[in-house]
């Protein structure tokens, strides 16, 4: 997933404190510690994997001793009952590792299979996630959109200027993106859009990329036609237009064929279902 190793590190930590604090986990000190057991993670529905370093890594912090191999990677499309790996090692360990290392498997999963979904549903236009992540697991959420075809917006709000509709109450379009351009000067100004006459403001203001916000798709088209008559008569590269406001799998595909380049939809990562994986296991 591409994701620094510490961050996969805390992520796991944290979730693991979570389930073990303060007394660690007592059902599992039950068990007899010569028993084994020989496990599956087998997903129950079809979808895209993610997450399988955060599953590693629970496995690694609880016990050592648990050993994974994995039949699959980040990305890959799955089917029913398909075995994505098997794992072996102390039962009490492995029963122990099991919830965490499901909740990340099958959340991150699940956002993969949805980004994945709205990709397919809003061809040709490229899609991009927003920052309604769980807090704490951004990098990892995110990581988990790429694994599923879409694109990351900003990861934080130090990437680059954007300024929202709250924003532009304070300040107007055209003071906003030139302050921007005085205190930021190498950073995108992206700007959103609520009606036509602000997409025409902000293209004069020399603004980087349009956020086009709860528009119906003709609604989108007529802003595609100001941007690139815009963009002639100025002899400039077209300010790049995103599409977002509301946005679902119903309805992305409207959307497809409007000219702009990108859809943008809090959803792959706010709301995506979890895809159900389970860990079978055998004991020995």
């Amino acid at each position: 997933m591409t994701v620094p190793r510490f961050t996969i590190r805390a992520a796991v930590t944290a979730a693991l404190a979570e389930d073990l604090t303060p007394l660690g986990d007592l059902s599992a000190a039950l068990l007899p510690p010569e028993a084994r057991a020989q496990a599956e993670f087998v997903v129950r529905t079809d979808g895209v994997v993610a997450g399988l370093a955060c599953a590693d890594e629970t496995f690694a912090q609880v016990d050592p001793a648990i050993a994974c191999w994995w039949a699959v990677a980040d990305g890959q499309a799955v089917s029913a009952h398909q075995v994505l790996a098997t794992v072996t090692g102390p039962l009490a360990s492995v029963l122990t590792a099991e919830r965490t290392a499901l909740n990340f498997l099958g959340h991150l999963s699940g956002i993969a299979t949805q980004a994945r979904l709205f990709v397919d549903a809003a061809a040709p236009l490229r899609v991009w996630d927003t920052r309604k992540t769980t807090p704490g697991l951004r990098s990892l959420e995110k990581a988990a959109v790429r694994a599923g075809g879409a694109r990351n917006h900003r990861g934080n709000l130090s990437d680059w200027v954007m300024f929202k509709d709250n924003h532009l109450t304070a300040l107007g379009i055209v003071e906003a993106v030139r302050r921007a351009r005085d205190v930021w000067p190498g950073r995108t100004v992206h700007v959103e859009c609520e009606r036509l006459s602000q997409v025409v403001e902000a293209l004069e203001a020399g603004a980087d990329a349009l956020l086009l916000d709860n528009m119906s798709p003709d609604e989108i088209r007529a802003c595609v036609r100001v941007a690139n008559e815009h963009a002639a008569a100025a002899g400039t590269r077209r300010a790049l237009l995103e599409v977002s406001g509301g946005i679902t799998l119903q309805t992305v595909g409207g959307y497809a064929d409007t000219g702009a380049d990108v859809v943008s939809s809090g959803s792959l990562t706010n709301s995506a279902p979890v895809l159900d994986i389970g860990l079978d296991i055998t004991v020995h």
